[in-house]
């Protein structure tokens, strides 16, 4: 048994749970990380970064189980307790899921092979970061309070902004809650949103390209490792996703387009002055 595997993979986790409900790119730090550490080979860090989201996202599940429960029901009965309009919050989180399940299905693989490197993470940030500035400073109207007030239109909008997040070190949540502020959601209606949008988009990936690719585990110490690595991410993403929503109800998100442009640069000099190598 290789120890400092397993203490790769719970870095890993942690590195997940903090970074997946932020506007940062998870699977752009996660790439990072790995890299620095030497972690695993890259099919199998490929895997991995997908599949332990799956962490993170079941910690959403477990927080949010009774709104999420309320617009199942509303969405297959019309009727939820508490809902002016009980299917709005379903029907919209179906739509924005449509356009990354299209594009995702169909370039999953190219996207994996050729963007799924350091580089591409670095000037990502930066560009993201950048982005985070600017829609940040716009004028903004609120059209949508709370994540159930999120309009058909506007879900589909919010679908083809998280398009963008296929490309590491965009960031999943980073392109829906900044796209959904720059088309009028509130802050904390944004980031919940974000939250509920990915449980289709990162189950429905994780399973699936633990599906076609199951045969890179080829041993009991690999599924340990990935498993290690998603209960982690559970556990810590349950103690941030509070945190964010209490810290984007009163403060922007400046502070997280530093972060990024800061990462992007560093990693940007490491490669051009310091023959910064890619994993794999």
């Amino acid at each position: 048994m290789d120890i400092l595997l397993f203490v790769q993979a719970v870095i890993m986790g942690i590195v997940e749970g903090i970074t997946e409900f932020l506007p940062i790119s998870s699977t752009g730090y996660l790439i990072l990380s790995a890299d620095v550490m030497g972690f695993w080979t890259k099919e199998k860090v490929d895997l991995f970064v997908v599949v332990v989201q799956l962490g993170a996202i079941l910690a959403v599940i477990y927080d949010y189980w009774g709104r999420l429960w309320q617009a199942l029901m509303g969405l297959i009965t019309g009727k939820a307790e508490g809902m002016t309009n009980p299917r709005q919050l379903g029907l919209s989180l179906i739509v924005a899921t449509i356009p990354v399940m299209i594009v995702g299905f169909t370039f999953a693989d190219e996207i994996k092979a050729y963007l799924f490197n350091p580089i591409v993470v670095a000037i990502m940030l930066i560009i993201g970061g950048l982005l985070i500035f600017y829609v940040e400073k716009r004028p903004k109207t609120i059209i949508a309070k709370e994540a159930e007030d999120v309009s058909i239109k506007t879900a589909l909008m919010i679908g083809l902004f998280q398009c963008l997040a296929l490309i590491p070190g965009t960031s999943r949540s980073g392109s829906t809650i900044i796209g959904s502020l720059w088309l009028g959601v509130s802050r904390k209606a944004s980031a919940e949103f974000s939250f509920f949008l990915g449980i289709p988009v990162i189950v429905g990936a994780a399973l699936l390209d633990l599906i076609k690719h199951r045969e890179i585990l080829s041993s009991s110490e690999d599924w340990l490792v990935l498993g290690v690595g998603t209960i982690v991410s559970f556990v810590v993403a349950l103690l941030c996703i509070r945190l964010l929503v209490a810290w984007v109800s009163r403060r922007d998100f400046t502070i997280f387009a530093w972060l990024r442009i800061i990462t992007g640069v560093i990693v940007l000099v490491a490669a051009w002055g310091f023959g910064y190598q890619m994993a794999g």
